[in-house]
């Protein structure tokens, strides 16, 4: 079992960037794939980004395709999500996932365990 924490979340303007942080408990982060996940109030959780357990293959929704960036470091066993050039449509809560097994997959439902959420704001 792995525990998951989220930080870096905050308010920021449009614009301006964040990178958040997903730190993960237990000896076994590398046998994860690890994504990023955000709901926006009113709406349903969505897919923001995945890496595979070595960081070869990774995968981003088309929203945030060329302004997110995900990264992990195994030794820390943290994730990272670096957010530029964000817009108020980026403002959402933050989960941090992680899933046993291979597939960068975008499918919520495939992710074991999952972080309490950082809040990011994005003001116009």
């Amino acid at each position: 079992q792995v525990q998951l924490v989220e930080s870096g979340g905050g308010l920021v303007q449009a614009g301006g960037s964040l990178r958040l942080s997903c730190a993960a408990s237990g000896r076994t982060f590398s046998r994860y794939t690890m994504g990023w996940f955000r709901q926006a109030p009113g709406k349903e959780r969505e897919f923001v980004s995945a890496i595979s357990w070595n960081g070869d293959s990774t995968n981003y929704a088309d929203s945030v395709k060329g302004r997110f960036t995900i990264s992990r470091d195994n030794v820390k066993n943290t994730q990272y999500l670096q957010m530029n050039s964000l817009e108020p449509q980026d403002t959402a809560v933050y989960y941090c996932a992680a899933k046993v097994g291979l597939g960068v997959l975008r499918n919520a439902l495939s992710y074991d365990y999952w972080g309490q959420g950082t809040q990011v704001t994005v003001s116009s």
